[in-house]
């Protein structure tokens, strides 16, 4: 049996994941809005010896993913169907507000962001979101292109990419976006409280798919001659949860984040057509048929321990100002006992790093060298964490 952590179980209730990604639950809470407490001082995250860290934005009401520009500014995405800015010169100010389209309860809602490689001369930015139900359609997550230009959303500019199946429950719908080195879109998709369906090729559920930047699938797809439909994106399966995934930047792999159930939670190796299991294999087993994660850690209260894993992001960045030993880890985050730690893929061990972050979501790592942690509630804020020596 998991450990259960009854006062962290009722914050999460208040909180972007709530009780069914953190505790494994299959109905998740009310994620109430609480202005009061994100204008509250934020509390200090302990770092290590040489480290400093800093709140850069304050005032972000549920938190979900993150994203720098070329050009330096850091956009926000907030569960509401709002995102935020920070431009270089501090001020912070409403991209868009997509709110009343947004479906944002449970742990649907606006979740995540990603900037075109060509973002100097497109302008395009990519957002996944829970549309709400229409006349035609069910509620579900859909991938689409917005057009940002001086520093404005272009109007008319939004363009539907892809849609994933229709949701029914209000827990595990995934929802992170990124762009490989093969300049693809990737992006995740929870099981939905449908654990049998994470394991099919006939649906979208539980898996990572993978699509031309402009929505179409990639005749390449390890799937595509055997699924139909918009079932030859797939790209990987077997997946209950897979809130946050990255790339690393200058090594040809990736890892994903996938929320467990009652005992792991896992980072798995992001391969092309594998199978993680999920619901007939969790943590560090090594049945033939599945990929067995790269690293797993256990529920419960401890600095080690946890009951989300939520952000996940290489330590590449174009400047460094970390320790050249940082280079080429891999920080994650478990947004219920608000920790940050890194694992190294060479040695196969993870350490500690940052605690006492409350309820982290997301993490990046800026141009500078600065790690971004995303923190979802409590108040909602980013900190950025640097080497002073």
């Amino acid at each position: 049996m998991p450990v259960r952590m009854p006062a962290l179980t009722t914050l999460l209730t208040l909180g972007l994941l709530a009780s069914g990604l953190a505790a494994g639950s299959a109905a998740p809470g009310s994620m109430g809005a609480h202005p009061a407490r994100a204008a509250a001082t934020a509390p200090a995250a302990r770092v290590p010896a040489g480290f400093t860290q800093r709140t850069v934005m304050r005032g972000l009401t549920r938190g979900t993913d993150m994203v720098f520009t070329p050009d330096a500014r850091l956009f926000v995405t907030l569960k509401s169907g709002v995102v935020r800015v920070r431009r270089t010169d501090g001020s912070v100010r409403t991209l868009l507000d997509f709110s009343r389209k947004v479906d944002d309860t449970g742990e649907r809602g606006l979740l995540g962001i990603a900037v075109d490689p060509r973002f100097r001369s497109n302008h395009h930015l990519f957002l996944v979101y829970t549309h709400v139900a229409s006349a035609t359609r069910p509620i579900q997550n859909r991938l689409v292109r917005v057009t940002v230009r001086n520093g404005r959303l272009a109007p008319g500019s939004e363009r539907l990419l892809f849609r994933f199946d229709g949701l029914r429950a209000g827990n595990h719908v995934g929802g992170s976006v990124q762009v490989g080195r093969d300049g693809k879109l990737y992006v995740s998709h929870g099981e939905n409280g449908r654990d049998a369906q994470a394991q099919s090729l006939g649906n979208l559920l539980g898996k990572i798919v993978r699509l031309n930047r402009d929505g179409t699938i990639p005749t390449d797809n390890p799937f595509f001659a055997r699924a139909n439909g918009r079932n030859r994106a797939i790209w990987v399966r077997g997946l209950r949860n897979p809130f946050k995934f990255s790339f690393d930047p200058e090594a040809h792999r990736g890892f994903i984040n996938d929320v467990g159930a009652q005992t792991w939670e896992e980072i798995n190796r992001l391969r092309r057509g594998r199978n993680y299991g999920w619901p007939r294999q969790e943590g560090p087993e090594n049945a033939p048929r599945f990929t067995p994660p790269a690293f797993a850690y256990q529920h419960g209260p401890t600095g080690t321990t946890g009951c989300s894993i939520t952000g996940g992001e290489f330590y590449r960045p174009a400047r460094r100002n970390f320790p050249a030993r940082f280079v080429g880890d891999y920080f994650f985050a478990d947004f219920c006992n608000g920790w940050v730690r890194r694992y190294d893929p060479g040695s196969d061990r993870a350490t500690g790093f940052a605690t006492g972050l409350g309820s982290p979501v997301d993490m990046e790592v800026g141009q500078l060298g600065g790690l971004y942690v995303l923190v979802h509630g409590r108040p909602g804020r980013v900190v950025r964490i640097r080497f002073t020596g």
